[in-house]
């Protein structure tokens, strides 16, 4: 049935050019934008997929840019450590030619205060962008990560880069919990009886030996070995009493001119040995044709041997004149712990800094106490039965108060503490000098290894930001990319079909005009 009120022809043809022209338009959009799915209602799923990982993108950005900044400050924070390296290399230098005794130590002096100067002008210009990590203890963090967990959830993440304080400062001692009873002092025998160990002088380290059997005939030789010396004494006939022999044996110790050692006559039969070398034990070894020798020392083990009992062979070690501040093994040390060795009613305090022990605590209170310049005091660092010891020495006949403590909350002492009172101008500062130097060498060189550790870690996740985003950008080409190829050859077809449609709807047109040949 043909109608002129109703031209099904038409509408089926206007149907299809419509449908055509809408593809087209999304063809010619496509090519025009680059972009399959340039908004949610192309394809809402994929573009809500897309628009999350393009704020991706962005947070890798600001990223990428922390990170660049964390390994420029970190890398004048490396070559700030690396140059005091140098410095103190140099300032080595001076105090090993100071040992010699025949050189102007005021000039070499003068050098090592410059020196100590430039240090201290490098540390404090050692920052960028107003950070500098060679000051202070806080542990900077640099922004590394944008972590996104299944769940949607977004947390950062940081790398930590610990400071490396080289700073001159003393730190301040704190006012915490007691830690007092994690450092022991134990004073030499040398120390006044009534100070029960809070005294100590440079009397020198005493060991009794005594004589326990009188001599049975003349041709007899008593032998005692000290230090790797050997002195003797052979009885004579008309001479055969234990005191003969004790001031035979004292004579030729006293002979021997052993270098710290000297003996003196005690009671019937007993020598009393000294031993002032002041960070040195000297072992000592005793021989005779009968049970003949007691040992006994009052060195800082409070060792004894046989008991009492006579021996014809006895040994012992007779300890150093120095007076021990023994460490725990067992105890640890947090950032702000404080040891104070009070001596002479002068207090030497060194706080701890993060990271730190005991060795640490320890040679930073002698760098402390040497720094001081109090004329007849030195002190060493050691390792005893695996407890770390600070051995103070005095060449004072009078006795020397010491004491030790230990406070928690305390602000941390500074890596070159002491660094600034460096002497090398007489013998015992020269010595103590040529000491700190090493452990202050040691800081800087530990400090520019962990910056350096932290730049190449920096550097890696930089690399791996990059390498990452780059990869979140091609996945969100490939979910909203348009494939141009296929577009240009649906846009030609898209055209054809358009021109036909266009056709095919003239021709739905014409048809209500055959209906007039019916009434002709």
């Amino acid at each position: 049935m043909s109608s002129i009120l109703t031209n099904n022809s038409a509408m089926v043809a206007l149907q299809t050019l419509k449908s055509i022209n809408g593809d087209l338009s999304k063809t010619q959009a496509m090519i025009s934008t680059g972009k399959e799915v340039g908004s949610a209602r192309d394809n809402s799923a994929v573009w809500a997929i897309s628009k999350v990982m393009e704020s991706d993108v962005k947070g890798f950005k600001a990223i990428s840019e922390s990170l660049s900044l964390g390994s420029s400050s970190v890398a004048v924070a490396r070559n700030g450590a690396e140059t005091v390296t140098d410095l103190l290399n140099d300032m080595k230098e001076k105090i090993v030619a100071a040992q010699g005794e025949n050189v102007d130590r005021s000039k070499l002096q003068a050098d090592v205060d410059a020196l100590t100067d430039q240090i201290a002008s490098v540390v404090g210009a050692a920052q960028f962008n107003g950070l500098n990590m060679l000051q202070g203890t806080d542990d900077v963090n640099i922004l590394s990560s944008l972590d996104r967990s299944s769940d949607g959830t977004v947390a950062s993440s940081n790398i930590t880069v610990a400071r490396q304080d080289l700073s001159f400062d003393s730190g301040v001692y704190g006012t915490g919990a007691d830690l007092s009873a994690n450092a022991t002092f134990t004073a030499g025998a040398s120390q006044d009886a009534a100070g029960a160990g809070a005294n100590f002088s440079g009397d020198g380290n005493e060991m009794t030996i005594d004589l326990a059997t009188v001599p049975a005939a003349a041709g007899e030789t008593y032998n005692l070995q000290i230090a790797g010396e050997t002195v003797s004494f052979t009885t004579v006939a008309g001479a055969l009493t234990v005191d003969d022999v004790r001031d035979g044996l004292t004579a030729a110790i006293n002979a021997a001119g052993i270098e710290g050692i000297s003996a003196t006559n005690a009671n019937a039969g007993e020598i009393v040995l000294t031993n002032t070398r002041s960070f040195e034990d000297v072992e000592v070894n005793a021989s005779g044709p009968t049970t003949t020798f007691v040992l006994t020392s009052g060195d800082n083990d409070g060792g004894t041997v046989n008991s009492g009992a006579a021996a014809t062979t006895a040994s012992l070690s007779l300890g150093s004149r120095a007076s021990d501040i023994t460490f725990s093994a067992t105890a640890g040390v947090n950032e702000g712990d404080g040891y104070r060795v009070a001596i002479a009613g002068n207090n030497y305090d060194y706080v701890a800094g993060p990271g730190e022990t005991f060795e640490d605590v320890a040679r930073g209170l002698k760098t402390i106490i040497d720094g001081a310049g109090v004329a007849g005091l030195s002190t060493n660092v050691t390792e005893k039965d695996g407890a770390w010891v600070l051995e103070v020495d005095t060449d004072s006949a009078t006795a020397v108060t010491l004491s030790v403590a230990g406070a928690a909350d305390g602000e941390a002492t500074g890596g070159l503490a002491g660094l600034d009172n460096v002497d090398v101008t007489d013998d015992d500062s020269v010595a103590a000098a040529l000491a700190n130097i090493e452990t202050f060498i040691g800081s800087t060189i530990d400090a520019a290894a962990e910056f350096g550790s932290s730049q190449g870690r920096i550097d890696t996740q930089s690399e791996f930001i990059s390498n990452l985003t780059d990869s979140l950008k091609s996945g969100i080409g490939a979910l909203v990319d348009a494939d141009m190829e296929e577009a240009s050859a649906r846009l030609q077809a898209l055209q054809v079909q358009q021109q036909l449609g266009v056709q095919s709807l003239s021709i739905a047109n014409q048809a209500p005009q055959t209906i007039l040949s019916l009434f002709r």
